[in-house]
């Protein structure tokens, strides 16, 4: 017995959903394969190229850039050896800082020693000699003070003042003027404008009535 199969004509659309099943099956096995093996699709976008002009202005920045770093090397090491050759300077400065005034004072030790041996020598005019020689020293001495900053601070006939006098003791007198200085017991002395050692002085109180 034999049967028969009426077979039907696939319409327009039939036929168009085909042929877009197949394609979308035929792209879903590479992705499917990339996938499995774990490697991405390729893509599509290539690396930026540089032209020769820009490389070569990348080499030039480059090179600039390596100049500077060792310009700042440079700079560095010098600051380093200059702040450490300004404090040995310093310390040297601070450890030899009375030499000058030191050697002006040599000479007048030398006449202190010229005095003492003038002293000691029986022969000579012991009381002359002697007076001479520490009228020497005192003048090599005061003037090498003097050429140091030192100045003295003579109050005798002024008018007290605190900031650079000390008083000891106030005496009742009418030679003075009341709070004029009446007698100096010590000088006072000052480096330049500051003050090193007041002068002490006795100051003048009027007397009662």
């Amino acid at each position: 017995m034999y049967f028969l199969v009426a077979l039907k004509k696939p319409t327009n659309d039939e036929r168009t959903t085909t042929a877009r099943n197949a394609e979308a099956a035929s792209e879903a096995v590479p992705l499917l394969a990339n996938e499995t093996s774990g490697t991405a699709p390729p893509s599509s976008e290539k690396p930026a190229a540089f032209s020769p002009q820009q490389l070569e202005e990348l080499k030039m920045k480059a090179a600039k850039a390596d100049e500077h770093w060792d310009r700042l090397v440079r700079l560095t090491a010098d600051f380093d050896n200059f702040k450490k050759r300004a404090a040995r300077e310093r310390q040297e400065a601070i450890k030899f800082a009375n030499e000058t005034l030191l050697e002006k004072l040599i000479p007048a030790l030398d006449h202190f020693d010229m005095a003492l041996a003038a002293a000691n020598d029986q022969q000579a005019p012991t009381l002359e000699s002697l007076r001479a020689g520490i009228a020497m020293v005192y003048t090599q001495l005061k003037g090498a003070l003097t050429e140091g900053g030192l100045e003295e601070l003579d109050a005798t006939g002024k008018q007290f003042d605190p900031s650079w006098q000390q008083a000891v003791s106030y005496q009742e007198t009418d030679a003075v003027p009341e709070g004029g200085v009446l007698q100096q017991l010590r000088k006072g002395y000052k480096l330049r404008d500051r003050l090193i050692r007041p002068a002490t002085v006795i100051v003048a109180k009027n007397s009662p009535g």
